[in-house]
């Protein structure tokens, strides 16, 4: 048994198909087939049924998929921790950042590689949480820095240097409500178009229990992108009234609310127990707790002019 073979085996099954693996892996079919075939010989029971032209998996071949990956994975692990001994400063980092961290990091993180470590390869994924999270678990990433109010906890998963950060209604200086000489009501925001982030289900929670049940997001928010740089230059240039972690855009206007903005974001560094850590992740940590301190101060608020809104039940 080789990991040649149980690369293969791993092809043919996300493949579901040995002509697609073949070219893929740029074999010959019958190269392929025998490679398996050779496999099964010497298991002593086959791996997949052929079921015209496509391939799936018998039961003990999807017992030895989930072996075979893990034996494939702590192969790449050595060889990966070998190049990088070899290769002393050099090396790769893979890093997911999540929509809001991605606001506050990627640039500062990539300069920062570019001038102080030039002969590390620095990579940086963007997408939906989940997203980052399978690729992770794929190792096609070392790291990721996410939200942790919208992970699903997992065993497999190690959570590390974790920054709760302020969020806030805000708008371009000029807008008509930061003209407002008063603390908002939320039916002020509603009266214009709101942007942000999908936002995770404590959240939405927090934002009901706050301004009531239209405060719920699947109701106010109008513009909602993963792209936070988006959305921010939106509420730059229009009267989009962004609500977002306060330090991704320190040059827009904080809306005094009443009640007052409860919401907070918590960004964490998250990667696999068990597996070893790419060293430089240690210049990724270092960067999130110089940036991401949240010292931005809340405005100062106006004399109350009015009763706060009512608290009210999440809606089915």
């Amino acid at each position: 048994m080789t990991l040649v073979q149980l690369r293969h085996l791993i092809s043919v099954a996300q493949t579901g198909s040995f002509s697609r693996s073949a070219e893929a892996m740029h074999l010959t079919q019958p190269a392929l087939s025998r490679s398996v075939r050779a496999l099964e010989q010497e298991l002593g029971i086959p791996l997949f049924d052929r079921i015209g032209r496509h391939s799936e998996l018998t039961a003990f071949g999807r017992e030895m998929l989930g072996r075979a990956r893990a034996l494939v994975a702590e192969a790449d692990e050595l060889r990966d921790r070998g190049r990088q001994l070899r290769e002393g400063a050099a090396g790769t980092v893979r890093v997911g950042l999540g929509s809001g961290p991605g606001a506050i990091l990627m640039t500062p993180f990539l300069q920062h590689m570019t001038v102080h470590h030039p002969g590390v390869r620095t990579e940086v994924a963007r997408g939906s949480t989940d997203l980052l999270v399978h690729s992770l678990r794929e190792r096609l990433l070392d790291a990721l820095v996410v939200d942790l109010r919208a992970l699903r906890p997992a065993p497999d998963l190690a959570l590390d240097v974790v920054h709760e950060m302020r969020a806030a209604f805000m708008c371009r200086t000029d807008h008509p409500l930061a003209r407002l000489q008063r603390d908002l009501r939320f039916e002020d925001v509603q009266r214009y178009p709101v942007a942000s982030t999908p936002l995770s289900d404590q959240v939405a929670w927090l934002l009901v229990e706050t301004y009531g049940a239209t405060a719920h997001p699947a109701r106010f928010v109008t513009l909602q992108c993963e792209e936070l740089p988006s959305l921010v230059d939106v509420a730059r240039n229009s009267d989009t009234v962004l609500l977002a972690v306060r330090a991704v855009a320190p040059d827009l206007a904080e809306l005094p609310m009443d009640p007052p903005m409860r919401s907070t974001a918590r960004f964490g560094l998250v990667t696999l127990r068990q597996r070893s850590e790419a060293p430089t992740l240690a210049i990724l940590r270092g960067l999130m707790g110089k940036l991401m301190a949240d010292d931005a101060p809340a405005p100062e608020r106006a004399p109350s002019h009015g009763g706060r809104l009512g608290r009210m039940a999440l809606p089915d």
